[in-house]
């Protein structure tokens, strides 16, 4: 009797335990993309809700593929991190498309062309790109700036953070003498903090992409047809200007 009782608690006990890895898995209906969002126009909360070109471009994938989007936000240094283990199936937050980046996850093709500026208070004395070159420059963490400036200026200080606010205080409070970003978000700063001003030029260029877990195909070249389609029509245009007013 007493064995039989074991076999029927370990039957139940394994049924749990099914019920329980099935409950806890992704719901196919859903797709999931992570970004960080505190990067306007491209993501950023408005009335407690995150928003922006972004958003918008996942939003639209999501609708042709039937799926219902779930936005998390994290860090932007997570964001590869939550790809790689599965725990999102995309991810979009302005992010650079790189040669490093690439041998750990997939990028779709890009979908619009960064400019990279560089912050100074109106004080500066800084009145060119040479200047900066051996002085304390601040970026984000994980960033194409701050790869940028590892590479290319070794005289130079660098001091990151994984937010770009707290990159701005550092400017603004003389713990850092620029701040290297995109133009767009960096527009965004400088209507809040009229201390602070963007030098006159473009630093340099890169491109933007979304990413993949890698091999995950299917979802690539779905998401490269929408991208491609949404270029042509001139919606991801639009909708940049729409987030940048």
């Amino acid at each position: 009797m007493c064995q039989k009782i074991r076999k029927i608690v370990k039957v139940f006990l394994v049924t749990i335990l099914v019920i329980f890895i099935t409950g806890c898995g992704k719901n196919a209906n859903e797709l999931i993309l992570v970004t960080e969002a505190g990067f306007s126009p491209y993501e950023y909360y408005q009335d407690g809700k995150i928003v922006g070109v972004d958003i918008d471009i996942a939003n639209e994938i999501a609708t042709r593929l039937n799926k219902k989007l779930v936005v998390k936000d994290v860090s932007f240094d997570f964001l590869i991190n939550e790809v790689k283990s599965g725990k999102a199936d995309f991810a979009a937050a302005g992010i650079s498309i790189t040669d490093e980046r690439k041998k750990e996850v997939d990028f779709t093709d890009e979908y619009t062309v960064s400019n990279q500026v560089v912050i100074i208070r109106k004080d500066s004395t800084i009145k060119n790109f040479d200047d900066i070159k051996t002085k304390k420059i601040v970026t984000q963490l994980g960033t194409v700036a701050d790869f940028y400036v590892t590479k290319n200026f070794k005289q130079a200080t660098l001091i990151t953070h994984k937010k770009y606010l707290s990159a701005v205080e550092d400017v603004k409070s003389k713990k850092a003498d620029c701040l290297i970003m995109d133009e767009l978000p960096a527009k965004e700063i400088i209507k809040e903090n009229q201390e602070l001003k963007i030098m006159d030029g473009i630093l340099f260029q890169d491109k933007y992409g979304m990413i993949v877990k890698k091999g995950n195909t299917k979802l690539k070249e779905d998401i490269n047809k929408i991208l491609k389609e949404m270029n042509d029509d001139g919606t991801i245009e639009k909708l940049i200007l729409n987030h940048s007013k």
